[in-house]
């Protein structure tokens, strides 16, 4: 079969090189796809909200299945557009992608369905907002309600802070549109954990779990940014919160969806926070999450087509999900100065370093092709992944493998997955 993949970073390449594995699959596509991404797929120059043009080629091509790798196509409609054509796509529809697309409305889902989640109020008048600010506890968390590329967050730690926040999201616009409406909610304490799940309207299968390192500098100092490196599997995500999250969280969400009439189809990305309370939603991505899909993929034992075949076809309980028994450690290689200000186009030595070694992997996140070589062309640059039999190995070899890449500006956090060792 013929399968296209929407999109360009990291995340993308991940999916690439799982599809590539699968013996049903005799040609990717990836549009428009990156320098890394060449060595699995035929790169096309279309951009991923380019709905007529991705409509066009998939017809002309005869592309049996196209996956979806963005959040910002998924929310703007590329599933339905595709779905008007008759074309195979895994992805939820508009309607469902909301679910990520707005942090209000997945804040109302959650409270109108008793789904565990932090106290929150959604404003839509900056006036209204800075009111509310005057009686509230801090710290304080602020939302972005639309897409800002994992950088519409803030914590707020006095009034004076969260005031300029509002004015940066709701009258600066520094998120654009995603700052039109405002989520305030209150700040939650505890360990992080990020868990991917197969959706196919009515049954869910959450894939191994996994820890994101959001933050630019070491100790989780510095400016939020796309994420800066991830582990797999969550040594906190024990089975008591496994079983507690099936039954009040994951299950809820999707029965919430289709009860909404918004059938969910895809991938639910589940932020949790383990607070003392239990486990609460932190928020809702509808796609894999980046960089967590290289840890997860690479512990992935099943052939991804027949997963994304069986949501598409609503059949995902007869599927047998399966995941190694070991873990992953990813750590990125930005380019110095991301997220603000960096440069690119530097050329990226060593990357045929890891072409023979089993359990080593990289993952082009911000790179292309200039003058024959591979050059920097992105903030995050590569996501180097490395396995091992437990987390503290699989963190030894990823730190041992970025040794081998070298480029002008390379950056990199020295503390992803430190949390392992206070497990």
């Amino acid at each position: 079969m013929k399968v296209l993949i929407v999109g360009s970073g990291g995340r993308e390449h991940a999916i690439a090189w799982k599809v590539a594995q699968s013996p049903k699959v005799d040609k990717i596509y990836c549009a428009p796809g990156n320098a890394g991404i060449e060595e699995f797929a035929e790169c096309v120059p279309i951009k991923a909200m380019e709905f007529d043009k991705l409509v066009a080629f998939a017809k002309e091509n005869e592309i049996d299945l196209t996956v979806i790798g963005m959040d910002d196509p998924l929310v703007g409609g590329v599933v339905d557009a595709f779905e008007a054509e008759g074309l195979r796509v895994f992805g939820p529809r508009k309607n469902a992608a909301i679910l990520e697309g707005s942090k209000a409305f997945s804040k109302d889902l959650m409270k109108k369905y008793n789904i565990p989640t932090a106290a929150y109020e959604n404003f839509d008048d900056a006036q209204a907002a800075l009111e509310y600010l005057e009686t509230a506890k801090f710290p304080i968390v602020l939302k972005a309600d639309g897409l800002a590329l994992g950088k519409g967050v803030l914590i707020c730690n006095t009034l004076e802070e969260a005031k300029a926040g509002v004015k940066e999201i709701m009258e600066d616009k520094k998120f654009g549109s995603a700052g039109n409406t405002m989520v305030i909610e209150e700040f939650m304490t505890g360990r992080e954990v990020s868990v991917l799940s197969y959706v196919d309207g009515k049954t869910i299968k959450p894939m191994t779990s996994a820890q994101d390192h959001k933050r630019a500098k070491d100790g989780d100092q510095g400016l939020n940014t796309g994420g800066m490196g991830t582990f797999s599997p969550s040594p906190f995500y024990t089975e008591e919160v496994d079983e507690f999250c099936k039954k009040y969280i994951y299950q809820a969400t999707v029965d919430a969806m289709a009860a909404e009439g918004r059938e969910f189809k895809g991938i639910i990305f589940f932020g949790l926070m383990l607070t003392a309370d239990g486990p609460k939603v932190l928020e809702y991505n509808a796609r894999f999450g980046d960089p967590e899909a290289q840890v997860v993929l690479p512990r992935m034992k099943t052939d991804i087509i027949d997963v994304f075949e069986a949501c598409i076809d609503g059949t995902l309980d007869q599927v047998d999900l399966q995941f190694e028994d070991n873990a992953a450690v990813c750590v990125v290689l930005a380019s110095d100065g991301y997220p603000v200000s960096y440069q690119k186009g530097f050329p990226i030595k060593g990357l045929e370093s890891f072409k023979d070694k089993d359990g080593y992997y990289v993952f082009h996140a911000g790179t292309a092709k200039k003058d024959g070589q591979i050059v920097t062309n992105g903030g995050r640059v590569l996501g180097v992944v490395a396995k091992g039999e437990d987390l503290k190995k699989a963190r030894a070899n990823a730190y041992e493998a970025i040794k081998l890449v070298e480029f002008d500006n390379k950056y990199y956090r020295h503390d992803i997955g430190k949390a392992i060792d206070e497990a």
